[in-house]
């Protein structure tokens, strides 16, 4: 069976994931790709092996088995909508999006009218299942640290009035919810979202961000305490060699959120 997979968007990730898709001998693919402002990464590379879409409309009458967006949160917002009330499966990577509800609800509205499934990757993560069994419990608490080299936030420091050429010890960046840790880092904080909406909740998992010239590439712990017992994971990923805020592991972490949609037997 060969199936049809579009992107929406055709930067770093989604070269990564079309570069897994295309070497898997398992995995028959037809891709098309719906490129966004966003993207920064020219397609050249992919011409003649990746089908151009110039607009939502002509997306939408290709009639993909599965969206893929990978974009940035401005295409989750401008396309997600329509996709899903046309029945189109989607993999959301840019989650920091779902942290306005009014949008989730929205997007979780057009599934069930399109009788479609939104899929969310665990991306540069792991303990989600840990995550999803504490669901609803009042009694938990779920503590993230994001700590990053100043590679990653090399744009956004001066904003913040630090010099990334001359910071020479870490710095807290952000302390709070992950709501408001994804909605003011879209670029960076994806993971908060993931955790969040996998467990208790926006406002109640906390977030600290960290820039440490010292880290030795993405490193993301996740701390949880519930009378169920104590969790703590800590994971230190290299960063994406075209993107330092993004870790390597994502693109192979959305290669197999796109398996497991299309496979005949999952685990877990």
């Amino acid at each position: 069976m060969t199936h049809r997979i579009a992107f929406i968007g055709l930067g770093a990730i989604a070269s990564d994931v079309a570069a897994g898709l295309s070497e898997d001998p398992g995995m028959a693919c037809t891709l098309a790709a719906l490129t966004h402002k966003a993207d920064t990464s020219a397609p050249d590379q992919w011409a003649g092996r990746i089908a151009p879409l110039s607009s939502l409309d002509e997306l939408l009458s290709w009639r993909p088995d599965l969206v893929v967006e990978m974009a940035g949160q401005p295409a989750v917002q401008q396309y997600a909508e329509a996709c899903l009330e046309a029945g189109l499966d989607m993999v959301i990577c840019s989650v920091g999006a779902l942290a306005d509800d009014g949008l989730l609800s929205r997007l979780v509205a057009a599934a069930e009218r399109g009788r479609a499934r939104i899929r969310v990757p665990a991306g540069a993560v792991a303990g989600l299942d840990y995550l999803q069994a504490l669901a609803g419990r009042a009694d938990a608490e779920v503590v993230y640290e994001s700590r990053k080299p100043v590679a990653a936030w090399r744009a956004e420091l001066p904003a913040l009035g630090i010099d990334p050429e001359t910071l020479d010890a870490s710095r807290v960046l952000f302390s709070g919810s992950a709501r408001e840790a994804a909605l003011r880092f879209p670029k960076n904080l994806n993971v908060a979202a993931t955790l969040a909406l996998a467990g208790i909740g926006m406002e109640r998992t906390r977030v600290e961000v960290v820039v440490d010239p010292q880290a030795r590439g993405n490193q993301h712990t996740v701390r949880v305490n519930s009378p169920l017992g104590d969790m703590q994971i800590q994971l230190v990923n290299a960063p994406a060699p075209t993107n330092p805020k993004t870790s390597w592991l994502v693109a192979q972490s959305v290669l197999s959120t796109i398996r497991r949609h299309l496979a005949f037997f999952t685990i877990g």
